[in-house]
């Protein structure tokens, strides 16, 4: 699953640790996020969705294998 949160937290001038603190995450949590490596849980998609004020479709991308 693809996702924008890199893209979103570029915009806003956020950095990995404060996007992190406002989720309840840990910074690696955001670095394992932005590079792919982790799927974020439902609460947490829906926990950073409503941080950057969209859907959690608009943040993250869904593909079918």
């Amino acid at each position: 699953m693809k996702n924008r949160i890199q893209e979103l937290r570029k915009e806003r001038r956020l950095t990995q640790e404060e996007l992190a603190l406002a989720v309840e995450v840990t910074r690696q949590t955001i670095i394992s996020l932005e590079n792919g490596k982790y799927n974020a849980s439902l609460q947490l998609a829906h926990r950073i969705a409503v941080f950057f004020g969209k859907t959690i479709e608009e943040v993250f991308i869904f593909e079918e294998d």
